[in-house]
C-alpha cells in the first residue's frame, strides 16, 4: 500500500461525520437532507440515511463488503451486500449487489483511477472472484 493509499484512509477515518453531512446538505439543499451516515473503509462498510424533501419518512441503506477490481487497466465496482428499508430499493439494489460493474473511463478522473483502486481494492481473492 503506498504511502497516499495510507494517509487518504487516515483522512477519511478522521473525517467526522457531522462534516460529511454538512457538506452533503449543501449539496443536495431542496432535494434530501442526509440525517445520519457513517463509513468504515477497513470494515468496508456503509450506512446512509436520507430524507427526501416532501417525504414523511427516511430511506435508510446499509452496503457492505465493496470494492473496486483493477483487472489489467479496466476498473469494476462490485458491491456484495446491500439493503434498504424500502422495498423498491432492496429490489433495485438484488439487480446490483454481487456483480461486477465496469466503471467508465472519464477523462478528468483516468489519472486518479489507479489510486482510488488501490484504496477501495478487494482485501480477498474471494471477493474479486465473486
Amino acid at each position: 500500500m503506498s504511502f497516499k493509499t495510507r494517509l487518504i484512509k487516515m483522512a477519511i477515518k478522521w473525517t467526522p461525520n457531522m462534516m460529511v453531512i454538512w457538506v452533503a446538505n449543501i449539496i443536495l439543499k431542496g432535494i434530501a437532507e442526509l440525517t445520519d451516515f457513517n463509513f468504515d473503509l477497513e470494515a468496508r462498510k456503509a450506512y446512509v440515511q436520507i430524507q427526501l424533501v416532501g417525504e414523511s419518512e427516511t430511506i435508510e441503506v446499509w452496503i457492505e463488503d465493496f470494492a473496486i477490481i483493477n483487472d489489467e487497466g479496466s476498473y469494476q465496482l462490485i458491491i456484495q451486500q446491500a439493503q434498504s428499508n424500502r422495498i423498491w430499493l432492496n429490489n433495485l439494489l438484488s439487480r446490483i449487489t454481487g456483480k461486477a460493474w465496469g466503471i467508465p473511463e472519464i477523462p478528468q478522473l483516468t489519472a486518479h483511477l489507479e489510486l482510488i483502486s488501490e484504496l477501495f481494492k478487494a482485501e480477498s481473492r474471494e471477493q474479486e472472484e465473486n
